[in-house]
């Protein structure tokens, strides 16, 4: 039996999950569209890593995003992020972690939003260039961090971190 495997995310704003799901929804190929869209700060964790998670100190308040450019990946297409604080979070993220990331986390990270993937590269470069004609940058927020469980394809939620305190 191997080990659960979790991914996480950040916790979008209503408004830019809506905008981006919709997206996703739209371009992402059906038969492989298991999950929303999301914002992915680490694709592989263990158990232990995810309770380290909750000794971090996250913020009080939401962080700000600017989704600012469409971004080409070859076979699909994201909506890139400028996510300054977030980049920091998670850098004291990967210290606590203490340095055991797989290769794929320990590279830069490049926040940003899939909307389509593992289509052909005319059609992944005929929606970068029909997005990118009319895109223009939008504000959000990352108001949290959610921890999922990997299925093997489909994710299941398994837990909430939520960077501002619940008003009394």
């Amino acid at each position: 039996m191997h080990p659960t495997t979790f991914i996480l995310t950040a916790e979008l704003d209503a408004d830019s999950f809506g905008w981006l799901d919709a997206l996703r929804r739209r371009h992402f190929p059906a038969e492989r569209n298991w999950l929303p869209a999301h914002l992915t700060l680490f694709h592989t964790l263990t158990a232990a890593q995810v309770d380290r998670l909750r000794t971090i100190a996250l913020p009080q308040q939401p962080l700000a995003l600017t989704f600012d450019r469409v971004r080409f990946l070859g076979s699909g297409v994201a909506v890139a992020a400028e996510a300054p604080e977030l980049a920091q979070l998670r850098t004291r993220i990967v210290a606590a972690l203490d340095g055991t990331l797989t290769r794929q986390d320990a590279q830069s990270w490049q926040p940003h939003v899939t909307i389509q993937n593992k289509v052909p590269p005319e059609l992944a470069r005929a929606l970068y260039d029909t997005l990118g004609a009319g895109f223009v940058a939008r504000r959000g927020e990352a108001s949290g961090l959610l921890v999922w469980e990997y299925l093997g394809g489909p994710w299941r939620p398994h837990a909430r971190l939520p960077f501002a305190t619940a008003p009394a």
